[in-house]
């Protein structure tokens, strides 16, 4: 019986404990920001002692305004003559394009990157993972294998932010009728918390690519 009740309190406090350590971590890192400000304007001087969460509430505030600023015609020449300035320095110019163009394809609102969940036989057959589908890897490298691809993302658990970059053919790929954010909660808790609906659609790659809703077929 104690047994029981210790693992019941620790199923209530392990998740709001974690939760709380990443929020705190977040804010902490965030907090940070506020040293960007004139020693004379920060909270430390102005009052005497730091405010918690004052840096996220700046890091909001500075991102906000420079998307505001980016929107206009000036703004706009601005950002292009920054990342000119940018790609004119070696080593700064690879990783900042690199991560620039992962960026516009996840974040932009007409990105299709990470927007379907799939399943492909991983890693080999006979055995199933479930992967998102970044999209199709283009003819430079379709061209040494043949037929049309798509790109897949196999994440790992418990981190999901390493994996495996997979093309596989369209016919091998099963398209799932579950949320992006359902297929990682399977995959981060080591396939413990497993989606409400795991029904399978026939993917047709166009769709997969695109956005576009596949329609159901029975399977």
């Amino acid at each position: 019986m104690f047994k029981k009740y210790l693992i019941t309190g620790l199923l209530i406090w392990v998740p709001l404990a974690v939760t709380l350590w990443v929020l705190d971590l977040i804010v902490s890192a965030m907090d940070h920001t506020v040293q960007v400000l004139p020693t004379g304007w920060q909270p430390k001087q102005l009052f005497g002692f730091d405010i918690p969460g004052l840096g996220l509430l700046l890091s909001f505030l500075v991102v906000l305004v420079t998307g505001v600023l980016a929107r206009n015609f000036i703004g706009r020449q601005l950002v292009l003559w920054w990342e000119g300035l940018l790609s004119r320095i070696p080593i700064v110019r690879s990783i900042y394009s690199s991560v620039k163009q992962v960026s516009d394809t996840m974040l932009s609102p007409k990105g299709n990157a990470f927007r379907q969940a799939v399943l492909i036989e991983f890693p080999q057959r006979g055995q199933w993972a479930i992967g998102l589908v970044v999209g199709a890897p283009g003819p430079a490298l379709t061209r040494h294998i043949g037929g049309d691809m798509l790109t897949v993302f196999v994440p790992t658990a418990p981190n999901p932010t390493s994996g495996y970059t997979i093309l596989v053919p369209p016919g091998d790929v099963k398209e799932l009728d579950i949320t992006v954010d359902d297929a990682l909660k399977f995959v981060i808790s080591l396939g413990v918390v497993t989606p409400i609906d795991g029904r399978l659609r026939t993917p047709r790659p166009a769709a997969l690519i695109s956005g576009t809703p596949a329609g159901p077929r029975p399977g």
